[in-house]
């Protein structure tokens, strides 16, 4: 494209070979092959998320991406998920580029996709686990502070960020830093700290790349710094949302018709994706197993994807759940993931060279 600046190379563009240290991060009902192809043809990393989608879904996503787009782009897999095992599997044959995990793969897993030529990139929420991570060879980590929407911890970015760069050490891997970020003053000030790139969800949604309805973008658009929530009444785990009368609503809700409601939508989606209760239960004993979770907060996480879906695909704003982060207060406009990528590049290499003028 003419004039468009030239790549800003740091250890993760080497690594996976886009052309700006900008990932747009696998969002349940969003990231499709649409945002995704556009993220990667503007020189970022697109990434596909395939926990909502079922296996035949996501085989026709790949695809599809790679018929939209030849830059690398990759895919987030739930790494207990009953199925992994195929989905990596088709990452191998179609040749995707990275492979991006919410949860820490099993070490054979991470041989078995570094064997392929795939590159591996866990999300983590503390030092001690982009260490442990990275003892099993993953290539880089993706670090969420809680400023992030979606599922998220207690620490903010400012104070994860250092504390993972210092628990891996002036040679450790690739970070990405994530949660906060939507400008050329983000990327400066994480590349300043030592990270290798930035990371975001809200900022990508609010593309006209993105296929979220208009109605709920503008949604998004019209609320401030103070506009969202962590709940734990969605899933059961701390989740990032916009303030809406149905979150209120399940913030002050009885906790047992909350949980019959929940288990409810639970089956809805199991339904919807081909699984049954069977597999849900196997899913559960792997969660029960590797994330320390209770029952109720198992049948509660098959709530939270219909939940996603009544928002961000059917437009429900009343009925569904929006996940968000911070963020969304300071910003006010859709452009094209072309346009976002090529301002917040330009904006940071500008403020990085001011501040190499300072005495």
């Amino acid at each position: 494209m003419t004039g468009r600046a030239a790549p800003m190379r740091t250890a993760f563009t080497d690594l996976v070979g886009c052309d700006y240290p900008i990932v747009q991060t696998g969002m349940g009902w969003v990231s499709g092959a649409s945002l995704t192809s556009a993220t990667s043809n503007a020189g970022g990393l697109g990434i596909l998320a395939s926990a909502t989608m079922t296996f035949d879904e996501l085989e026709m996503a790949v695809k599809k991406t790679k018929s939209l787009t030849d830059k690398p782009f990759g895919v987030n897999i739930r790494a207990d998920a009953t199925d992994a095992g195929e989905r990596i599997d088709l990452l191998i044959r179609e040749e995707v580029r990275v492979a991006s995990f919410a949860l820490a793969p099993k070490k054979e897993l991470i041989a078995k996709l570094k064997d392929h030529g795939i590159v591996v990139i866990p999300s983590i929420g503390a030092a001690k686990h982009a260490v442990k991570v990275a003892s099993w060879g993953a290539d880089a980590v993706i670090v969420q502070g809680g400023e992030g929407g979606g599922h998220t911890g207690p620490v903010a970015t400012t104070l994860l960020l250092p504390s993972v760069l210092d628990a891996l050490g002036p040679d450790g891997i690739p970070v990405v830093a994530a949660g906060g970020f939507f400008d050329g003053r983000g990327l400066a000030a994480a590349l300043s700290y030592g990270a290798a790139g930035v990371a975001m969800g809200t900022r990508f949604l609010l593309t006209s790349d993105s296929t979220v309805p208009d109605s709920v973008k503008q949604e998004y658009l019209g609320r401030s710094l103070n506009d969202t929530v962590v709940s734990t009444k969605v899933d059961g785990m701390p989740h990032r949302v916009l303030r809406t009368s149905l979150v209120e609503k399940l913030e002050g809700g009885n906790p047992v018709s909350a949980l019959v409601a929940a288990a409810r939508n639970a089956n809805e989606f199991k339904q919807m994706t081909g699984m049954k209760w069977t597999t849900m239960l196997t899913d559960g004993r792997s969660m029960r197993k590797s994330g320390e979770r209770s029952w109720q907060q198992i049948i509660m996480a098959g709530n939270t994807p219909m939940l996603l879906k009544a928002g961000l695909v059917d437009g429900s704003t009343d009925a569904g759940v929006l996940a968000s982060g911070q963020v969304v207060g300071m910003i006010d406009d859709l452009p094209s993931c072309e346009a976002l990528i090529q301002s917040i590049v330009g904006d940071a290499r500008d403020r990085i060279a001011a501040l190499a003028r300072i005495d």
